[in-house]
């Protein structure tokens, strides 16, 4: 498969670079003198940015202005030999250039080629009071709700991953791979259209349901959560365990074999999590006050041999060094301009086959290949490079 993507940021570079590693070839179009604007967020990776190493591997860069009449003319090329072309431009702007699918609305890019999947990717959708507006992860994290939940009875946060981005290119991705079956078994293509405020609504699901029929806020909690108790982070003689109970039995296996006291489990008002909630102080004071007398390591033995769900508080150097990426071999190494990078399997595992995870790419750095590929001379690439059209 073929992918072309005028593409970003996060979302949609989000969405192709899965389908690079399933073994798509990604052409990325790229601004001739800058690209993609994530190249430059940072300096983190040996001087590259640490959003595009993530999400800008086996692609095929093509610096090109799309501004520019050729510099449209090759997109449109590229888009009529491919399976499936994927835009995060901002409001309007493919539009205005003709890259939106936007067959219904007279925009020719899907009339000549009927199984094409074209993926308009926004923030708010293309319609309503919001379509217009400027959708960053932070705007559409607090429009959504989001904010609202996450943090501490203090202090509202945003959270330290762009979650309305992940949302979105997420459900590009699988919104692709749905319209590429139905175009095996039909032969037409499909227009997807993916907005980063609709994903996370989606994600918001819970939240939403406990809003519309008890009326009641969900309460930040840290990390623990506002609908169980006891499940948040507890103290130990050496540091802090986090120990989540999801059911009455749970909660008698701690009380009795882990805290060392019965007592819990039989007492009416802490026999159900709904009273368990109603009186989270003194259920998280009880835990507390055993768990403070265990070591970190052997707090986690007891837990995972009484089968009750614990976990360490981990930095994110604590998951680069997880046991578990290590022991089931998730790493790999990726080239880049600027040297070999560490860099972890995807989620998706098929059996006997290796994901792709190809080399993030220069900007520009296929450029000629991909119009010599589309039929353009060695002069012609010549001229629209002294033009600035190409890079």
């Amino acid at each position: 498969m073929t992918v072309v993507a005028v593409e970003q940021a996060v979302a949609a570079p989000l969405a192709t670079r899965h389908l690079a590693d399933l073994g798509a070839r990604v052409i990325k179009i790229e601004r001739p003198g800058t690209g993609d604007f994530a190249r430059h967020y940072d300096t983190a990776v040996k001087g590259l940015a640490a959003h595009f190493v993530w999400l800008g591997r086996g692609k095929d860069s093509v610096g090109v202005d799309v501004k520019d009449p050729d510099g449209l003319d090759v997109v449109r090329r590229l888009v009529a030999g491919a399976d499936v072309f994927v835009q995060n431009l901002a409001p309007g702007a493919a539009d205005r250039l003709g890259l939106a699918a936007g067959v219904l609305r007279g925009d020719p890019l899907r009339a000549g080629s009927p199984e094409l999947v074209t993926v308009d990717m926004s923030g708010y959708g293309d319609s309503g009071p919001y379509h217009d507006r400027k959708a960053y992860d932070m705007l559409v994290q607090s429009e959504a709700g989001l904010v609202s939940i996450t943090g501490t009875p203090e202090a509202a946060a945003k959270t330290g991953i762009p979650s309305a981005d992940i949302a979105a290119g997420m459900y590009a991705f699988s919104g692709v791979l749905g319209a590429l079956l139905r175009r095996e078994r039909t032969g037409k293509g499909a227009e997807v259209s993916v907005s980063m405020f609709d994903s996370l609504v989606e994600w918001m699901g819970y939240p939403m349901y406990t809003a519309l029929y008890s009326g009641a806020p969900i309460a930040r909690t840290g990390v623990a959560h506002p609908s169980i108790a006891p499940y948040d982070g507890y103290p130990t003689a050496d540091g802090e365990v986090l120990i989540g109970v999801q059911n009455d039995d749970g909660w008698r296996a701690l009380a009795t074999r882990v805290l060392g006291r019965p007592g819990l489990a039989d007492e009416p008002r802490y026999a159900t999590n709904v009273e368990r909630v109603r009186r989270r102080a003194e259920v998280d004071a009880a835990v507390a006050e055993a768990t403070r007398t265990f070591t970190t390591a052997a707090l986690l033995e007891v837990l995972g041999r009484e089968g009750i769900a614990a976990a360490r508080l981990r930095d994110v150097q604590g998951m680069v060094a997880h046991p578990q990426l290590a022991a089931r071999g998730r790493w790999r190494s990726v080239g880049t301009p600027a040297g070999p990078v560490d860099a972890v399997l995807p989620p998706i595992g098929i059996a006997g086959t290796e994901p792709a995870m190809g080399d993030v790419p220069g900007l520009g750095q296929q450029t000629d290949e991909v119009l010599a590929g589309i039929g353009f001379g060695p002069a012609r690439i010549v001229e629209l490079r002294e033009r600035g059209v190409v890079q």
